[in-house]
């Protein structure tokens, strides 16, 4: 855990969300400024900066990622309508959280380019 992490907070219980999913692995709770009807974010326990900052020991982890994100889409019936998956890595990409995240979002068509 990192001290100033926002998202080590949130993790530890020391920041209250609204939690969708939890594993070991894990978290996934509900945005702060949504852009979707269905938006949250996909958090790794594991403290880890940025998507540079991966390792090859991090495959396992990022791929369990995406399993949860279509098994939460299952769950909220949206699967066939479709979602989003995005990670956002360093301030000009839009990072604001040095926390490595991924946003699911869902539940309005969703344009390209995204901003």
């Amino acid at each position: 855990m990192s001290i100033d992490c926002l998202f080590c907070k949130i993790i530890a219980g020391e920041i209250p969300a609204k939690m969708f999913y939890e594993d070991d692995l894990l978290i996934a709770f509900a945005d702060i400024d949504p852009q979707a009807p269905h938006h949250f974010l996909i958090v790794p326990r594991k403290h880890i900066c940025t998507a540079l900052d991966l390792t090859p020991e991090d495959n396992e982890l990022i791929g369990h990622v995406y399993q949860v994100a279509g098994k939460i889409a299952r769950d909220l019936g949206i699967d066939e309508d479709g979602f989003r998956v995005v990670n956002n890595c360093n301030e000009a990409g839009g990072q604001t959280v040095w926390h490595i995240h991924f946003h699911f979002l869902a539940g309005r068509n969703l344009t390209w380019p995204p901003g």
